[in-house]
């Protein structure tokens, strides 16, 4: 089973050359569950497929979409039992994550969880990641799998299409994920730096309005 996972996903343009929609449907099932196989390689060569005629645009859009819900899936799967366990044998302390910090984590997640999810999937690597907090305070899972088709659905008709225009050259897409990274990084750096100013603010205010 392990040779069949490696030979499946070495080559990423080999496997869906040769094994069409299933291969793009399995590699990105793969990639919504966290295996290091960027989307940033196997959407681009599928657009590229689109360019050259072996693959229509709105069927290889809605195979990599359902495919990327899957995934996530079961991200959220692993991540709602992971802390079910680790609730269950008292675990969260050997952690240094207490119970009602878990809480408070679930209450942040569950007011600004539906933009984390949504966005969330349009971000490299924070794309396959979000799944697991998401599904460790139970976000409702209706919600889950809406915002992560929408998002996803959006992320793959870009890098299709940009595949499908950029026609031999698709592999250009992938040259740019490094850059595309290092601007997350620094998106997702100052958006932690507001939510902890506002949350400073916030507490300043009551001790001054207590005082």
């Amino acid at each position: 089973m392990i040779s069949i996972l490696i030979s499946f996903t070495r080559d990423v343009t080999r496997t869906i050359s040769s094994w069409g929609y299933g291969g793009l449907f399995g590699l990105m099932v793969l990639e919504a569950s966290s295996l290091p196989i960027p989307s940033e390689i196997i959407l681009p060569f599928a657009g590229y497929l689109v360019f050259r005629g072996d693959f229509v645009f709105w069927l290889a859009l809605a195979v990599t979409t359902v495919a990327a819900v899957i995934g996530a899936l079961i991200e959220y799967y692993i991540g709602l039992k992971g802390i079910q366990v680790l609730t269950k044998y008292r675990l969260l302390g050997r952690l240094m994550v207490s119970e009602s910090q878990l809480r408070v984590a679930a209450a942040w997640f569950n007011k600004y969880g539906v933009a984390m999810v949504f966005f969330g999937r349009m971000i490299p690597v924070v794309r396959t990641l979000i799944s697991f907090p998401a599904g460790a305070v139970r976000m409702p899972l209706v919600k889950f799998i809406v915002y992560t088709g929408v998002g996803s659905l959006i992320w793959n008709a870009l890098l299709i299409y940009g595949g499908y225009y950029l026609g031999t050259r698709y592999s250009e897409i992938a040259e740019l994920s490094d850059y595309l990274i290092i601007l997350t990084a620094a998106a997702l750096i100052l958006a932690g730096a507001v939510i902890v100013a506002k949350y400073y603010k916030r507490r300043n205010t009551a001790v001054d309005t207590t005082a």
